[in-house]
């Protein structure tokens, strides 16, 4: 796949796509393996420009050797996701990661709400990040708090923008929207905020990320390419 040793050792810039239920370290560990055996190497840097969840598909960034201190440069470019909000109910998570805990009445909104809502989520805002997050607190991951059931109240807002929001498909209870953002943003949040907006419950029922700066899904490499190595 790769000719030259000294290139993946002086950095490779990788936009791979992320299967649905791989974790982005399974990602990056599946890829250090098949660069240490694959070509001899005794160590080799591997690392990733933004966390994907678990449940959430698409373009995961991984950059190796030299190109690991790189990162931050690429972590800072805006991402576009496409996903699918499910309004009517709430779960823990704001996805499907956790079992639906409350519903809610939908027969009050119409479309000119849900328009009217997506304008007040354009530009700068304040976000409060989820539970089920990767967000450290004492050394300690949100999600590992939260899978104890231990409830963190004081999680503090982060500053985010939003520079598209539109609509791809309406078919409510689920509309599925294209979402472009700065670092940081927490697509399950804005749909947690969102049903609250609308006097509703909402949480993600799909998401994947489509691109990260100019790099996207259309020339993506499939983590099969990698694992299918033995």
């Amino acid at each position: 796949m790769f000719d030259d040793v000294k290139e993946i050792e002086n950095g490779l810039i990788l936009p791979v796509y992320k299967p649905l239920f791989w974790s982005s370290f399974d990602v990056i560990k599946t890829i250090r393996f098949f660069f240490k055996k694959k070509y001899g190497l005794r160590k080799i840097k591997v690392g990733h420009a933004g966390t994907l969840d678990p449940l959430a598909t698409g373009l995961l960034l991984v950059c190796t050797g030299k190109k690991t201190k790189q990162i931050e440069k690429f972590q800072a470019l805006k991402k576009t996701y496409y996903t699918t909000f499910h309004f009517g109910a709430t779960t823990p998570s704001f996805d499907l990661e956790t079992d639906i805990n409350q519903v809610y009445d939908i027969n009050h909104i119409s479309n000119n709400q849900i328009t009217q809502t997506i304008e007040k989520f354009k530009g700068e805002l304040f976000q409060k990040p989820p539970l089920y997050s990767a967000i450290k607190r004492n050394g300690e991951k949100l999600y590992d708090f939260a899978r104890k059931g231990i409830n963190i109240s004081d999680i503090k807002k982060r500053k985010i923008e939003i520079f598209e929001f539109s609509i791809l498909k309406n078919n409510f209870p689920e509309i599925d929207f294209k979402i472009t953002c700065s670092k940081g943003t927490y697509i399950r949040s804005i749909a947690n905020d969102f049903g609250k907006c609308l006097k509703t419950g909402a949480f993600v029922k799909h998401l994947e990320r489509f691109s990260i700066g100019d790099y996207n899904l259309s020339n993506s490499i499939s983590v099969n390419n990698f694992k299918s190595f033995g």
